[in-house]
């Protein structure tokens, strides 16, 4: 795989390329008609670009046979079959459009080829007619998803850096990388934009940024769902133009097309064509309109055959698929897809011929149709009917296989060094993911100026309203409301934003890390590391304010108690943030934020004393941070043998610190107690926090 990063290609593979530019070159001259001009282009682009970088040297076909995939309904309501045993086979060189209506299992297809979905999934999976190795399949291949996943505030040229860094191996130089990091931002006309951050871009260069970061390794099984969902029609055409010409120069390209112009359909390769989770037709598009003519299917004159198909998959001119997916399991497909027999292929006798035969075949339809669905199961979650595993779906006529779709051992796909591992090591995969991170904290101006604006303007303004109370025993309950609101601003500041933190990026980790980027392992820490400085940095500036201001004791080591489990509450609070973020979704993290402080302020200790909370419920009192926050500030400032208050008037109740802390009921308390409790809370909240992101990145699959 080294090789294939490397911008030099072999010198073989270059020389054929260019007789195939000169052989195209000589037959548009005289008029060749065969020769499609889109085509025709790309390949001088080829010619004329330094495109030829992106060229890969071993071809990957991948196919897959009597392919199943369920989804559970709910409990106790059965499964529903989405693919219903399903063959077909994409070569490389070839751009295939998969296309169906709404529902007919395009995504799911698609997500399955790319070992984004192995739950519930039976059949088999063969790459260059081999078992699929799915570990090493994905090192292989990359997965544009429909919507443009990408981080906003980076530059197209420093997104694409980061995708080298993380991708390619480290013994490339950065000048290497960078070289080729250009030759793919020329090759897709992203030059001029590469100092312009993502989110200035329109959406035709979102798109081909998405493909370009999944080029920088040059895979050779690209993957796309709806690549033109959200584009005029001039971006379509130059993001398919794109697609076909990374085709030309030998990847295997599969995408989903919801209904494509005429324009755009003539420009693929192949199609495959499904209906209520069936094929419908399987072949070059060319051979399209003559097949469906073969069934009585004829489409009219001028009418685009993409919407024609899509018409009759909807069954508008009648329940005609069942008679498709027998007519395509038969193989009768295959008989249009030599251009030169298509126009034999299509007279009056052999459509009567075939036509007959599919009537005949239609007569016995009820002898293909698989039992309804009972809700048994197998162990793998797969539906087992009759024991064949085929619920409510068209079977061939040799039946079809339950068989459990299982990854082989075998490593021959990749090279010895780059099995099981990722291209680069988890130290530097660390180091660019905390850099990233770090440069969009920055240049978030709401996670960062806002943020430290708060944090100055609230402490300034607690500052003033509690202005010298600190050391005066008439006002020992303010201050120690002082104290408290403290802490619990510094919870909410803290908490709030970072609830925010996984829900906002998790579509673009899922991508990156299931295209084989990184590891959970370094986005976890660099993602959580990023923003600690930030986290530590404001309750520092908050507390010193607060605390000078309010007049608390004149002691370095009572001011750095202080400090110390300000910064405490706002990590645990950051790690809440986290954890509640990780495990939900954003609508979902925003409300149960503010939620989940409810409780954890009311048994804080100082709305409710621990004695006068009922006994049935004081052991909530322990799960909340919020009191050993309290009880350890109440300490820093009140205890260790702190002299008498100032009174100012003739007799004082509480000018004995120790009293102060009988009377708010933490005499017993202990400092380093407190703070060994706030730790154990940040460890437990940031390992629950790695299992839960753990767990969800599996539940994607």
């Amino acid at each position: 795989m080294a090789d294939l990063m490397s911008v030099q290609v072999h010198v073989p593979a270059v020389m054929e390329f260019e007789d195939t530019i000169s052989q195209l070159d000589d037959q548009s001259r005289v008029g060749n008609s065969s020769v499609n001009s889109a085509d025709y282009r790309l390949m001088k682009k080829v010619e004329n670009s330094k495109a030829i970088a992106l060229m890969k040297k071993k071809p990957v076909d991948i196919e897959f046979k009597d392919l199943q995939y369920s989804v559970s309904e709910g409990r106790n309501k059965g499964y529903k079959t989405i693919l219903k045993c399903i063959s077909g086979k994409f070569k490389a060189g070839n751009l295939t459009a998969v296309m169906g209506p709404s529902g007919a299992g395009k995504s799911s297809l698609l997500n399955i080829l790319a070992g984004y979905r192995t739950k519930s999934v039976t059949g088999e999976i063969l790459v260059n007619g081999k078992p699929r190795v799915l570990r090493n399949f994905r090192k292989m291949s990359c997965y544009i998803m429909q919507d443009d996943h990408l981080l906003p505030h980076l530059s197209v040229e420093e997104s694409m850096m980061c995708s080298a860094n993380l991708k390619l191996t480290e013994k490339m130089t950065v000048a290497e990388k960078k070289q080729k990091v250009d030759d793919i931002l020329e090759t897709l006309g992203l030059i001029d934009s590469k100092k312009t951050r993502v989110t200035n871009l329109s959406g035709g260069q979102r798109k081909r940024l998405s493909i370009a970061l999944e080029l920088v390794n040059n895979p050779p099984i690209m993957y796309f769902d709806e690549p033109t969902s959200g584009l005029d029609s001039a971006s379509c055409f130059q993001c398919i133009s794109l697609l076909k010409f990374l085709a030309q120069v030998g990847h295997t390209i599969i995408c989903t097309v919801h209904q494509p112009s005429a324009k755009l359909f003539e420009m693929f390769d192949q199609l495959y064509l499904l209906a209520d989770g069936q094929c419908i037709y399987r072949g070059n598009v060319p051979g399209l309109v003559p097949y469906l003519r073969a069934q009585t299917l004829v489409c009219p004159q001028f009418h685009n055959p993409a919407d024609f198909v899509m018409e009759v998959a909807c069954g508008e001119y009648g329940d005609r698929v069942p008679g498709l997916v027998v007519a395509t399991k038969n193989g009768e497909c295959e008989r249009f897809q030599n251009p030169d027999d298509l126009t034999k292929m299509t007279d009056d006798h052999t459509i009567k011929q075939i036509s007959d035969k599919i009537a005949s075949v239609g007569e016995d339809e009820d002898d293909l149709k698989c039992t309804e669905t009972t809700g048994m199961t197998g162990n793998n979650g797969a539906i087992i009917i009759n024991g064949n595993g085929c619920p409510d779906a068209y079977l061939p006529r040799n039946g079809c296989c339950g068989q459990k779709q299982e990854d082989s051992s075998s490593d021959e796909e990749l090279g010895p060094g780059e099995r099981h591992t990722f291209a680069t090591s988890s130290f530097t995969q660390f180091r660019i993911l905390f850099i990233r991170t770090f440069m969009s904290i920055m240049r978030d101006t709401t996670l960062t100026r806002l943020r430290l604006l708060s944090h100055l303007t609230v402490g300034i303004l607690i500052g003033l309203l509690y202005l010298g109370i600190g050391n005066e025993a008439s006002k020992v309950f303010n201050n120690a409301g002082c104290l408290f609101f403290c802490m619990l601003f510094l919870m909410f500041t803290a908490l709030m934003p970072t609830v925010l933190t996984f829900p906002m990026e998790m579509a673009v980790f899922v991508r990156e890390h299931l295209n084989y980027w990184y590891s959970l392992k370094a986005y976890y820490w660099a993602k959580t590391m990023a923003d600690m400085p930030f986290q530590i940095i404001f309750p520092l500036v908050y507390g010193s304010i607060v605390y000078w201001m309010t007049n608390q004791p004149n002691d370095f080591v009572r001011f750095v108690m202080f400090l110390t489990l300000s910064t405490q509450t706002a990590l645990v609070a950051q790690s809440t943030g986290l954890l509640i973020g990780a495990a939900t979704s954003l609508q979902v993290a925003v409300f149960l934020g503010p939620i989940t402080a409810i409780p954890i302020l009311l048994f804080s200790g100082f709305f409710v004393n621990f004695d006068t909370i009922p006994k049935y419920l004081q052991w909530l009192s322990y799960s909340s941070y919020i009191r050993y926050s309290f009880e350890g500030v109440l300490h820093a400032v009140y205890g260790f043998d702190r002299e008498k208050l100032d009174c100012d008037k003739e007799m004082c109740f509480l000018d004995k610190p120790a009293d102060i802390l009988k009377e708010m009921d933490v005499e017993d308390a202990k400092f380093w107690i407190d703070f060994v409790v706030l730790c154990v809370f940040f460890v437990i909240l940031r390992v629950l926090c790695y299992l839960v992101l753990m767990w969800k990145v599996k539940a994607q699959r």
